[in-house]
C-alpha cells in the first residue's frame, strides 16, 4: 500500500463517516476507494461496514439527548434489524466475486437513484411528540431495510429515512437519531458475519476507521449548518462514476 493509498483510504473514511451522519450514502465513498487501491468487490463492501461503524457510533452519540426519548420503544425495531442484517450479510458471503461484481453496477445505480430522489423521501417536519415504533408496517420496512442493508449498504441511510417518515412518528432530527442508532446494529450485526467469513480487509480498514469516527461526529455539525443539496449533489456524483467504472470494466 502506497501513502497515496493510505491518504485516500483515511480521506474516505473521514466523508463518509461525515456523509452519513447528514442522510447516507458514504458506501459509496468507501467503496470506491477500496475500489481504486485494488480490493476484491466483497472484500470492498464487507470492509466498508467495519470502516463506517464508528462514525455510526459517534453519529448516534451526537443525537444521544433525542435517542433518550424513546431508545426504549425501538428495542423491537433493533431486533427487526439485526435479524434483516444477518439474512443480507448471508446472502452476501454466498455469492462469488464475480457474481457480485456483476451486480454492483446496477445495485449503484439504483442506490445512486435512491439517493438523488432523497429530497421527495425525506421525511416532512412533524410534530414534537415520541415516535410511535411498533407499527407492522414500519417493522416490515425496516427488516427490508436491513436486510439491504446487510447485503450492499448504499443509500441505506436514505431508504431508512424514507421508510421511518412514512411509518414512525416524530420530527426530522428524531428520526435520523432512530436511523442513526438502527444503522449501528445492522452494521454491528453485518461486521460479525463478514469477520467470520474472513473477507475483512484489515490493514486498509484500520487505516479508514480514525477518518470515520471524526467524519461521522462532524457530519452532525454539517447536517446543521451545510446544505444538504451541496452533500447530496457529491455522493451522486461518485455513485454515477463508479457505476460507469464497473459497466464499462465489466
Amino acid at each position: 500500500m502506497t501513502f497515496f493509498d493510505a491518504f485516500l483510504l483515511f480521506l474516505a473514511g473521514f466523508v463518509s463517516g461525515a456523509v452519513n451522519a447528514v442522510a447516507g450514502g458514504g458506501t459509496f465513498i468507501t467503496f470506491g476507494a477500496m475500489t481504486l487501491v485494488g480490493l476484491p468487490p466483497i472484500v470492498a463492501n464487507a470492509t466498508s461496514s467495519v470502516t463506517q461503524f464508528p462514525g455510526y457510533i459517534t453519529s448516534t452519540l451526537a443525537y444521544l439527548d433525542d435517542i433518550r426519548h424513546f431508545w426504549r420503544q425501538a428495542l423491537l425495531l433493533c431486533l427487526i434489524s439485526a435479524c434483516g442484517a444477518l439474512a443480507g450479510s448471508l446472502i452476501l458471503l454466498a455469492l462469488s466475486n464475480p457474481s457480485f461484481r456483476a451486480l454492483v453496477p446496477w445495485l449503484l445505480i439504483a442506490a445512486t437513484a435512491l439517493f438523488a430522489a432523497g429530497p421527495w423521501l425525506k421525511p416532512a417536519a412533524g410534530p414534537e411528540h415520541q415516535a410511535s415504533l411498533g407499527s407492522v408496517a414500519g417493522s416490515l420496512a425496516q427488516f427490508l431495510t436491513s436486510v439491504y442493508g446487510g447485503f450492499f449498504g448504499a443509500g441505506m441511510g436514505v431508504m431508512m429515512l424514507a421508510t421511518l417518515g412514512l411509518t414512525q412518528a416524530g420530527d426530522y432530527h428524531k428520526l435520523n437519531a432512530l436511523k442513526n442508532m438502527l444503522a449501528v446494529v445492522i452494521a454491528a450485526i453485518a461486521i460479525v458475519v463478514f469477520v467470520s467469513g474472513g473477507v475483512i480487509a484489515w490493514p486498509q480498514a484500520i487505516i479508514m476507521i480514525p477518518g470515520g469516527a471524526f467524519g461521522g461526529y462532524a457530519g452532525v455539525w454539517i447536517a446543521r449548518r451545510v446544505p444538504q443539496a451541496v452533500v447530496r449533489g457529491f455522493v451522486v456524483g461518485v455513485g454515477l462514476f463508479l457505476a460507469f467504472y464497473y459497466f464499462t470494466k465489466g
